[in-house]
């Protein structure tokens, strides 16, 4: 600007450049943010093997039970809590989107899961089902997106407290929850529909590209499957550890279902790239795919050693 220009008019032109420069970082510096937190979101603070110790006995489904619910308890009140109803910048669709898609994944896992233990680990047969099971099957299929009468958290807390009023229950004597079973036809049925989750999740990784604005949620979507099916194979491992002891083979299988799961629940890219597959640039959906796929083969392969 000429020297000789108005102060008024020079003061203008700098405090433009200042806003642009600003509006610049806070695009630069917002996903950054986002990233960062979400990575940091992803650890659940929870530890299968410490809290439940090989020495420890156990009544059966206090495992399971409680992984469930910290899960869950996690998603609602770990950093912003629950995302698919926020308000729409912070919703499925715009800015936070990312951790929204995942916790949607997550549902998925934790409402099959339920579903399976309600019906069928816990239940054989003409046995009634477990009361406090049979809400929170109920309270966690309620509207994800849903803001208020009732609001999806409430729910969600509701299921998460009835997880662990079952958990309560099985520490009486006698129980008044009703135990885990631990038979291998039960069990065939979660692997069944974990196989199911994880081959619904490939086919939407595998698809041709969905777009730029339809990648990260399918990859994220998927991902909170394999985070959830991540700590809930070790509860599974841990729930049926003596009953394995015979079949050694299933506890080496479920181990590298845990190993892939765990790639695929850590795998965190700045941006989510849809690459060719002769590219220069990552194709993530892909990349997570060979986990997940991996995850599955190997759950058919269990169900296969269970029907022996």
């Amino acid at each position: 600007m000429p020297e000789n220009a108005p102060a008024r008019q020079r003061g203008g032109s700098a405090a433009l450049v200042t806003i642009v420069a600003l509006i610049v970082v806070a695009l630069i510096a917002t996903p950054l943010f986002l990233h960062f937190a979400q990575k940091r979101h992803d650890q659940l603070p929870f530890d299968v093997r410490a809290s439940f110790p090989e020495d420890q006995p156990l009544v059966g489904g206090e495992v399971f039970a409680t992984t469930l619910a910290e899960i869950m308890d996690h998603e609602l009140h770990g950093g912003t809590g629950w995302r698919p109803n926020d308000v729409f910048l912070w919703g499925p669709t715009l800015w936070a989107d990312n951790n929204s898609n995942r916790q949607l994944g997550i549902l998925l896992a934790v409402r099959e899961s339920v579903r399976v233990f309600k019906d069928h680990l816990t239940k054989v047969s003409s046995d009634q089902y477990d009361p406090n099971l049979v809400v929170a099957d109920t309270d966690f299929r309620n509207d994800a997106f849903k803001f208020w009468f009732p609001s999806a958290e409430s729910k969600y807390r509701e299921g998460v407290d009835r997880l662990r009023a079952y958990v309560d229950g099985l520490k009486t004597t006698p129980p008044k929850s009703k135990p885990m079973n631990r038979r291998n036809m039960e069990l065939i049925r979660l692997v069944q529909a974990w196989t199911d989750m994880l081959g619904d999740a490939h086919g939407a990784l595998y698809q041709p590209s969905p777009g730029v604005f339809r990648t990260d949620d399918i990859f994220y979507h998927a991902q909170g499957v394999a985070y959830a099916l991540y700590h809930l194979t070790q509860a599974i491992e841990r729930e049926y550890r003596d009953g394995f002891v015979s079949k050694p083979i299933i506890t080496t299988l479920f181990s590298e279902v845990e190993v892939a799961l765990g790639k695929a629940a850590a795998l965190k890219p700045v941006v989510v790239l849809d690459g060719s597959p002769s590219g220069v640039f990552a194709n993530h959906r892909r990349n997570l795919d060979a986990f997940i796929s991996e995850a599955r083969q190997k759950l058919y392969s269990i169900r296969e050693e269970l029907e022996k």
